[in-house]
This record gives structure tokens, C-alpha cells and sequence, in this order.
């Protein structure tokens, strides 16, 4: 059965890119600022990819990655191959770590379909924009946590920091932490801070940690 509308005319959908409705018919009007993360095949690892694009060209990438050391090396040649190149070529050019590639494979689908982070900020977001995700120390997020049966969880690593100490209540349960700020703490010794003061200076407490009935070294498994 024939559609008795011919639709042909029409072209593709209007979609969002940096307030404007535009219809995707090049790559070169692809504009928009975006994250996508991926995983390796081994599932060993994984990657957040964070791209700012303008009139089809990257022009500034933010690869974060946890999992192996050949992972992290490898996010060093992406971020040497991708700015620059159209978001087309980006996606067809081996990244080398498979979890950067599924990274830049998801972030593409959100470009192209219009549901980047600037799609309605008119201009979008300027270039240098990618660095504002991680503070003011320019350092990842990353939480580390591990748990055995019989011993409890063990906070190794928050948004605040390197956990040194945990506290705990008479019961055994986590009341609050001690952790090194390391963002603060490697401010402070680029800036001539002497090592014993820059780590005093950026060691704090978070919960009721002066509370605690017993303190243990979280990186101690018995």
C-alpha cells in the first residue's frame, strides 16, 4: 500500500544543536558539548569521553579512564588524535583502547541525535569548558570502595580525596573519614609548600569522625 502523503520533502527532523533546530544533514553542523562513556571487551575497564564540538570539528577532548595501565596510556594518544579531526573521522579512527572507542561511539549518537549538554545554550559551551568538570584542582572524581563479608566496606578513595582513617561507632559501622584533599595537597607543594605542612594543611574530616569509637587504616585487610 502506497502512503498517500508524499513525505519525501520533508527531510530529516529538526534537532537541537546550540539552540538552534537545525535538520542533520552534514556533519558539519554538528555542534554541541557532550559525555559518553564506555567499556573495554574484557570489561576491565572503562572511559568517559568528554568532547566540545564546533561546526563538526573537535576542538578540545577530556579522556578520563580507570581500569588498566594500557588504558591509560592509550587515553594519551587519543587525546593527541582527536582534536582537530571531524567528529566522522574521529569515530572511524582507532582510538586504541576499546572502552575509548565505545566512549566515542555513545557520545556520537548523543551529538548527532541533538542530546548534548549545550543543546539549548545558544553558542554553546566555549572551548576550555571541559576542564570545569573536574574543580578547581583540575583532578578526577574517583570513588574507590572496597567490601568483604565479616569485615565491612572500606572507603579507599572519594570525592573528597585519599581516605586515610575511617571511624567507626560501637557497632562497627562508618561514622565518618580522614582524607587527604590530593588536589589541594599537590597545589600546595607546586606552590613551595613543604611536604609535612602541605599534607597537614590539606588533611580533613568528614562525618562524625571525632565521634569514633575505633580508627582503622582502611587499606589494612585482615
Amino acid at each position: 500500500m502506497s502512503c498517500p502523503i508524499n513525505m519525501k520533502g520533508y527531510g530529516p527532523s529538526p534537532i537541537p544543536e546550540e539552540a538552534k533546530w537545525i535538520q542533520l544533514k552534514g556533519i558539519e553542523q554538528v555542534s554541541g558539548f557532550s559525555h559518553g562513556c564506555g567499556k573495554c571487551a574484557p570489561q576491565q575497564g572503562t572511559c568517559k569521553l568528554t568532547l566540545n564540538v564546533k561546526d563538526g570539528i573537535i576542538k578540545e577532548a577530556l579522556v578520563e579512564t580507570i581500569g588498566c595501565s594500557g588504558m591509560t596510556h592509550s587515553a594519551a594518544m587519543a587525546a593527541e588524535i582527536l582534536p582537530g579531526k571531524t567528529l566522522l573521522e574521529a569515530l572511524n579512527t582507532d582510538l586504541v583502547c576499546d572502552a575509548i572507542n565505545d566512549a566515542m561511539k555513545n557520545i556520537f549518537l548523543q551529538l548527532v541525535y541533538g542530546r548534548s549538554q549545550s543543546a539549548f545554550s545558544e553558542g554553546g559551551l566555549a572551548v576550555g569548558s571541559a576542564l570545569e568538570d573536574l574543580g578547581k584542582t583540575l583532578i578526577s572524581n574517583v570513588g574507590t570502595v572496597y567490601s568483604q563479608d565479616g569485615q565491612g566496606p572500606r572507603y579507599l578513595n572519594l570525592a573528597e580525596g585519599y581516605i586515610t582513617r575511617e571511624a567507626l561507632d560501637d557497632n562497627g559501622e562508618i561514622i565518618g573519614y580522614e582524607y587527604v584533599s590530593t588536589g589541594s595537597l599537590m597545589k600546595s607543594l607546586r606552590e613551595g609548600v613543604a611536604p609535612e605542612e602541605a599534607v597537614k594543611k590539606a588533611t580533613k574530616t568528614y562525618g562524625r569522625f571525632n565521634e569514633g569509637v575505633t580508627f582503622v587504616d582502611p587499606r589494612r585487610v585482615d
